[in-house]
């Protein structure tokens, strides 16, 4: 059973385009600009939440609000092209659940159409608002702190798979603050766990697949996945490759552990989907994003396959079962 306790306050469908608008324009039904880093035909379940997100603020998709959405699918170096035609189309409200970077390029393209995130990294240090109570500009949205928790999904990978020492931690260099975030916390968690780290980069389905034919020479103990929109995308491919290569996987979603990952440590990411779908739905009633605090969650879950722990030859701890909130056989 999977318990979810998820925000706190603190202080499928195809694309479909809206008309060309004037500066002071807006079309009669309000056009939704959604931005992901994944792949639509993985995400599905994540669209879907925030569907539901709007609908819980009284907006229905081709009823009384267009959504257009745009799954890069890891083709970040898109993004400066996209938001250029976005901001010269004028959507009343631009979302970028699960994709730092992508908030990076909204922020960087306007400062007037209202922007509404989902990030892992710090929102304030990233520079999206000024305050978390507070935001102060054109955006707000949902830090769901999934690389400032690298540091103890770490500690869980190795709780899990006491043995491994050398672990390949996995970034996509697209995602820039997100990488740099998850190394950061990693890099300072490692030495007190006894850890030798190796960074690998991979920002395509091809190198995925160079960077795991690389350990048959260099075979890492286990391989840590940065939280990134790609990657999720990507879970079943991570976990044919690992599984082929019979090195544990520790991942930010619990979506890679269903997939066949060993572990997985983070929030809910449908759950920020849909929250981010209410802030976008609040928003076109006329909130402001500066006075709408961004939310942070307060659970995360643990996740541990079994199925694969056995396949591996692990022998899972029952004091490390003990405190999973979800254990796949």
């Amino acid at each position: 059973m999977r318990r979810r306790e998820f925000i706190t306050l603190v202080g499928g469908a195809a694309a479909a385009a809206w008309p060309l608008a004037a500066p002071a324009q807006q079309p009669a039904m309000p056009a939704v600009a959604f931005i992901n880093g994944g792949a639509a035909e993985t995400s599905a379940r994540y669209a879907a939440a925030f569907r539901k997100g709007l609908a819980d603020e009284g907006y229905i998709e081709g009823r009384n609000v267009m959504i257009e959405y745009h799954w890069l699918d890891g083709r970040y170096d898109r993004l400066p092209e996209l938001m250029t035609d976005l901001v010269h189309r004028n959507p009343a409200v631009i979302a970028t659940p699960g994709f730092g970077d992508g908030t990076r390029a909204a922020k960087s393209a306007t400062t007037t159409i209202p922007i509404v995130f989902g990030v892992a990294a710090d929102p304030v240090q990233a520079g999206f608002v000024a305050s978390l109570a507070r935001p102060g500009g054109n955006a707000t949205g949902v830090n769901f702190l999934l690389a400032e928790v690298g540091a103890k999904r770490l500690r869980l990978l190795h709780d899990v798979v006491p043995g491994a020492v050398r672990i390949a931690v996995l970034v996509n260099p697209s995602n820039a603050s997100t990488s740099e975030s998850t190394i950061r916390d990693v890099q300072d968690a490692a030495p007190g766990l006894g850890l030798q780290l190796k960074i690998v980069n991979a920002a395509s389905i091809s190198e995925i697949d160079r960077v795991f034919a690389g350990f048959a020479q260099e075979r890492p103990d286990a391989v840590f996945y940065a939280p990134d929109g790609f990657f999720n995308a990507r879970a079943v491919q991570l976990a044919i490759l690992s599984a082929r290569a019979g090195i544990p996987s520790g991942a930010s979603n619990r979506d890679h552990v269903a997939a066949g990952a060993l572990m997985s440590y983070g929030t809910d990411i449908a759950e920020t989907f849909a929250q981010v779908g209410t802030y976008t739905g609040k928003v076109l009633k006329g909130a402001k994003p500066a006075e709408l605090p961004v939310l942070q969650p307060t659970k995360f879950d643990f996740a541990i396959n079994l199925a694969t722990a056995r396949a591996l030859g692990i022998d899972v701890r029952p004091d490390v079962l003990s405190i999973a909130d979800e254990v796949i056989e």
